[in-house]
């Protein structure tokens, strides 16, 4: 004789709604803006104009990795020969010009071409669609459960044939978690005390969590996961564990939640203290 065991729902509940009130306190807590310095983050509170802050956004984003101080450094370079308005710049470049602008550019892996590119794409994509929220919103369908074929089809059109900006774009048809482009996302279509929002025209609860090392480690901690690669199919895992709780919004916590281990003085391991 075989018993199957099948999981009580109410048990579920019980659980989701005690992870929801310690989530719930995190958020009030460490979701403010006086938490987010140092974080690339902050270079889009500088521009109200919807038309830069996108641009500076992708820009932040794209160089997101390595230490902060490096990024907020990187991040600085690029945005002070920019001048006042990113959008303007880009409107009255080319791809000449703006490789004479950041030949002397580095950023890890990335030099002045892969920026260049970067910046061509976006240009060439705004020429083309308006803006870039019309070309991620050009790839998004009421059908989709989440923002993956917008994430694919806008990454695919910042891309073109003739440039390569390398790293610095992801790719999410090769199954990567695209935590950097994720989370461009998420500050443009959440709006709260942190994250600044402007791209009104997009459903927040379709949102992918941005997963690095951090916020991987944290859903094996609330038993969202049990995947030991930080890739797409983790990053919906632990997506669909938040969404569980935050149903219109599972992109809520990560912000206050990434501190923990982010800054230097929220240790990641208080966090099991907590017993989310």
């Amino acid at each position: 004789m075989y018993f199957h065991y099948f999981p009580d729902k109410n048990q579920n509940k019980i659980m989701n709604c005690s992870q929801k009130i310690k989530l719930d306190d995190i958020y009030r807590q460490y979701n403010k803006a006086s938490f987010v310095h140092p974080d690339p983050l902050e270079f889009l509170y500088f521009f109200k104009d919807i038309r830069d802050r996108e641009i500076v956004g992708l820009i932040a984003s794209a160089l997101a990795y390595g230490r902060v101080d490096m990024i907020i450094k990187s991040v600085s370079s690029v945005l002070d020969i920019m001048n006042k308005s990113p959008y303007l710049f880009l409107q009255n470049s080319d791809k000449k010009f703006l490789l004479q602008k950041y030949k002397q550019f580095r950023h890890r892996f990335a030099d002045g071409k892969n920026l260049a590119a970067l910046l061509y794409g976006a240009k060439k994509v705004i020429d083309r669609f308006g803006s870039l929220n019309n070309c991620f919103v050009s790839g998004l369908s009421s059908g989709h459960k989440n923002i993956l074929p917008a994430m694919t089809f806008f990454s695919r059109e910042l891309i073109l044939s003739d440039n390569n900006p390398g790293h610095l774009i992801a790719r999410p048809e090769k199954g990567s978690a695209c935590k950097r482009m994720n989370l461009f996302l998420r500050w443009m279509v959440r709006k709260d005390r942190v994250d600044p929002g402007g791209w009104n025209n997009i459903d927040k609860s379709k949102l992918i969590i941005p997963v690095d090392t951090h916020m991987h480690k944290i859903g094996v901690m609330l038993g969202f996961t049990s995947k030991k690669q930080a890739n797409m199919k983790t990053a919906i895992e632990i997506t669909q564990g938040f969404k569980n709780i935050s149903p219109k919004d599972p992109a809520k916590y990560d912000f206050a939640l990434t501190r923990f281990g982010i800054r230097k003085d929220m240790d990641i391991k208080s966090l099991y203290d907590l017993n989310l």
